[in-house]
């Protein structure tokens, strides 16, 4: 069998491409959706995200600021920061980029974000408007992963769906998304994670298989059904000394022997990963509109 490459980067230009009326109905009405990015530390993950993040809306022509701050600020320095762009009309939305260095409390600063500005969808607020079935600020990937599968009409209607990984960032909110009422739902979904006994058991029953917990190619071809849908949410770097940087980036998913016997996947790099970044325009875009009453 020779599975569907689920590319992301075709996906995120379309939904980029689908932004731009969207954006042109609020700069009509003087309004430039502007996002704040904060990054405390020096990570190079972090540094290289964060500046994509910063890419993608020059490309659409939406303000952003990216600050930049050391890793021994305080925690209460860092919260003045969140306060002052919650105040600020020009910023629509704002993230705190993870990881914070270990003096500083995640939670406290994900409570310190309005919950219309948070385009992370991190806030208790807006998760609840998720379990509810009312979001209006989604979690990034796991608001991605709904996109690719619409895109390659990929219904999870009564479909089973097993997501591995259990974290608040990608397990919970796309398990949340796809047991809804509503469209690319309706799916019976467990979550299985590290402490699941016989694990490639459950996977096995999966017709849409959601990879996230973020340990390299642990899903293996036997524990994967023939004919299954498979979305890899991992990157992972693992050592390889025959590249020029000494590594190189893999999924939870043995891409290779698994891709040999499923309907589709996502490759990593190039699956899930540009779609995050497309869901926080997205939500920019989202957020003021919301925050303006503008809507296109």
């Amino acid at each position: 069998m020779a599975a569907t490459i689920i590319e992301g980067k075709k996906v995120s230009a379309r939904i980029r491409k689908e932004l731009k009326p969207r954006i042109a109905a609020l700069k009509e009405k003087g309004v430039t959706p502007g996002l704040a990015a904060v990054l405390v530390g020096d990570d190079p993950a972090s540094q290289t995200y964060v500046a994509s993040k910063g890419r993608a809306c020059d490309k659409l022509g939406l303000y952003s600021e990216i600050i930049l701050k050391s890793a021994g600020t305080s925690q209460d320095e860092l919260l003045d920061i969140v306060r002052q762009l919650n105040e600020n009309d020009q910023i629509h939305g704002i993230l705190v980029q993870s990881p914070l260095p270990s003096h500083i409390d995640e939670m406290t600063v994900t409570l310190a974000i309005r919950p219309d500005k948070d385009v992370d969808g991190f806030h208790p607020h807006n998760v609840g408007l998720l379990l509810l079935g009312r979001p209006a600020l989604i979690s990034c990937t796991p608001f991605g992963i709904i996109k690719l599968l619409e895109h390659y009409d990929i219904d999870p209607e009564g479909k089973e769906v097993v997501v591995v990984g259990r974290s608040n960032i990608v397990g919970k909110p796309v398990a949340a998304l796809l047991m809804q009422k509503g469209r690319t739902a309706n799916a019976t979904v467990t979550v299985a994670h590290s402490r699941t006994p016989d694990l490639a058991e459950v996977t096995r029953r999966a017709d849409i298989l959601v990879a996230a917990i973020g340990r390299p190619e642990m899903i293996t071809a036997d524990m994967v059904k023939d004919g299954a849908v498979v979305i890899d949410v991992g990157i992972n770097r693992v050592e390889d000394a025959g590249t020029e940087k000494g590594y190189r980036l893999v999924g939870d998913v043995a891409f290779e022997a698994v891709a040999d016997k499923v309907s589709h996947i996502t490759p990593v790099p190039g699956g899930v990963g540009p779609l995050t970044i497309a869901m926080l325009m997205t939500n920019t875009v989202t957020a003021a509109e919301i925050l303006t009453g503008i809507d296109s």
